[in-house]
């Protein structure tokens, strides 16, 4: 996948106003901050994969 691609799933105006959207949009905001500032290559995909991971176990632990 495209390292741009997978910034698809860091969205979160679908989530209720709230916790759970304030969670999903810190991660969303590093998530963009990454894709901008490092170069392109693996470990920035594998970063921004790593991201998304903990992004979705915040989001969970957030439903709480």
């Amino acid at each position: 996948m495209d390292e741009s691609q997978i910034l698809r799933y860091f969205t979160y105006a679908h989530l209720p106003e709230g916790t759970l959207r304030e969670t999903s949009a810190k991660f969303a905001a590093l998530a963009h901050d990454v894709d901008q500032s490092l170069p392109s290559g693996a470990e920035k995909s594998t970063a921004l994969r790593k991201l998304l991971e903990g992004k979705d176990a915040a989001v969970r632990a957030a439903l709480g």
